[in-house]
């Protein structure tokens, strides 16, 4: 194109050369001239336009092969084509950071999943595991380089990639076994999708909670026989050597009397104490069903009958709960509220309202408030003369069954205490 462009001029310089130049030899020359001439001006002209696109050419190359430290040399501001090649510069120089940055995550990456005590599998849309770390390679029982490539079926573990995603499972036998939590989930690679399995192994917690678990039934069970057997085992000796004693004391039929009063009144707080255990360990799972928080707290409002409890309303909210377990769970909120406001002669009120999804139910009371906080939800720890110490227990057991939360503290700025209970909508 550089010579067709040429061409015009230099034909004709060429003609006129001929046409007024008489003499041959200077013809000649001239002509001579004026095709190096263009043909040299088209041949520099070419350098500059393809030598460029070269080097852009194969630093493009260099990038594609995954090579970024290659730059042009020779860019130039003020230059189209020099312009181009600061831009491939400071592209392969930012994919060279990045590639950097890609490298030590990864290896990072494959640091943590060597050393975690977690299982992690990758399984690709064909059922075929694609990837296993070391936690992963205890769990099957063989080693990366034997089990990639082969089906869950082939591994056992085809039930892994069915059911609930997050669930606990029991791996091996039952009596040798363990129970796992499992977690599954989806992404992509190459365009393809896989699911991602993760396993921990829950035995040793499950055994330290278990312990504490059995370490409190123990002292709270311990304590409650204590204060029972106690009294009963004094005055049982009592009565023991009242009726050895010859002769008897002429009120021994008193004395008697009051001692087996006694026995059979601690009995029966010794059975009140098993019934009101029993009655934890035996919460059933809620039924769920829509139930409208504005009907439920009118209804539980108008239960209480020593105090009129003051209604502040929310929006209007449904929530799939437990028509029943949550509506003793509030009567025991609103019931503590009135028994602490009694003591002071103050005022309960109950509400509701909405906060990211959720809705919080709380109450607030006018009472003396609370001095000790730590042990308000620890079975069997009371603070009222005759209380059961289940009350809270129960209501956050219930609330908890429905995924939801209940806190009680003293009120900030004020006199009083407030339960909040918080709910999914």
């Amino acid at each position: 194109m550089v010579l067709v462009g040429g061409l015009p001029g230099s034909a004709i310089a060429i003609f006129l050369l001929w046409e007024f130049v008489g003499a041959a030899r200077v013809q000649w020359t001239g002509a001579i001239l004026i095709a190096t001439f263009w043909l040299g001006f088209a041949y520099a002209v070419r350098g500059r336009v393809v030598r460029p696109l070269q080097t852009v050419s194969n630093l493009l190359a260099a990038l594609h092969e995954e090579d970024y430290s290659i730059r042009a040399r020779g860019a130039r501001l003020n230059d189209a084509l020099g312009e181009v090649l600061l831009e491939v510069n400071a592209l392969g120089a930012i994919m060279q950071e990045q590639r950097l940055e890609t490298l030590d995550a990864t290896a990072l990456l494959r640091t943590v999943m060597t050393e975690i005590d977690v299982a992690v599998l990758a399984f690709d849309d064909h059922g075929q595991l694609r990837l296993v770390n070391r936690a992963g390679e205890k769990l099957l029982g063989q080693t990366a380089e034997r089990s990639l490539g082969l089906s869950a079926e082939d591994l056992g573990v085809s039930d892994w990639l069915q059911g609930d995603p997050v669930r606990t499972i029991q791996v091996g036998p039952s009596d040798r076994g363990g129970r796992w939590a499992l977690r599954r989930g989806n992404f992509r690679k190459g365009g393809l999708p896989h699911r991602v399995i993760v396993l921990s192994d829950l035995s040793r917690e499950l055994r330290e909670e278990e312990r504490e678990a059995w370490q409190r039934l123990v002292r709270v069970i311990g304590h409650e026989l204590n204060n029972s057997l106690a009294p009963i085992k004094s005055i049982a000796g009592s009565l023991e050597a009242l009726i050895e004693r010859d002769p008897p004391p002429h009120d021994w039929r008193d004395d008697a009397r009051r001692g087996l009063t006694v026995i059979a009144g601690r009995a029966e707080s010794l059975n009140r104490f098993m019934n009101a255990y029993a009655r934890l360990a035996r919460l059933p799972k809620p039924r769920l069903e829509p139930i409208r928080i504005s009907e439920l707290i009118s209804r539980v409002s108008g239960l209480e009958t020593r105090m009129a409890v003051a209604v502040k309303r929310g929006p209007s909210v449904t929530v799939r709960a437990d028509a029943d377990q949550l509506e003793q769970l509030l009567i025991n909120m609103v019931g503590n509220a009135v028994d602490a406001a009694l003591e002071t002669d103050g005022g309960v009120e109950i509400g509701w309202e909405t906060n990211n999804g959720r809705v919080d139910v709380w109450v607030d009371d006018d009472g003396p408030g609370l001095s000790n906080t730590s042990n308000l939800f620890v079975p069997f720890f009371t603070t009222k003369p005759g209380g059961s110490g289940i009350g809270l227990v129960l209501s956050r057991q219930i609330a908890e069954g429905h995924g939801g939360t209940l806190t009680l503290e003293n009120r900030a700025g004020r006199r009083g205490c407030q339960a909040r209970l918080r709910l999914p909508m």
